[in-house]
């Protein structure tokens, strides 16, 4: 991988290598897109419990500047689990750049909650 931190778990599973290539290769998309990203955190777990049994859940969790991304998914596959994590955080990166951008081109007003007098500019 190109110098980015991917912090790779497994909870209640053991990772194989080809789990591990296959985060890798999948998560390398999101460092594309953004490049601001610092830390890439993925968990996979295996559900234990008795209502989610053979269900396994991907946790993701992006550190980069400003607010943090966190996504969570779960399906009966792994595998599938893994792209459908991929696709939530791919999403929200994309969500928080149009997000920025609009918030960059289209300043707003601030109200300021006082009982200062309204001065109008000429």
């Amino acid at each position: 991988m190109n110098n980015h931190e991917l912090i790779l778990s497994g909870i209640h599973l053991e990772l194989t290598g080809a789990m591990k290539e296959n985060v890798q290769m999948k998560m390398e998309r999101l460092f594309k897109h953004e490049e601001r990203i610092i830390r890439l955190r993925v968990e996979l777990e295996r559900a234990s419990s008795k209502d989610h049994n053979g269900e396994f859940v991907a946790k993701g969790h992006i550190v980069l500047t400003g607010p943090e991304i966190i996504v969570s998914v779960a399906s009966e596959d792994l595998y599938k689990s893994i792209d459908l994590l991929v696709d939530k955080l791919d999403r929200k990166l994309r969500r928080r750049s149009r997000l920025l951008k609009v918030k960059r081109h289209h300043p707003h007003e601030v109200e300021i909650p006082s009982s200062l007098p309204k001065v109008g500019f000429a």
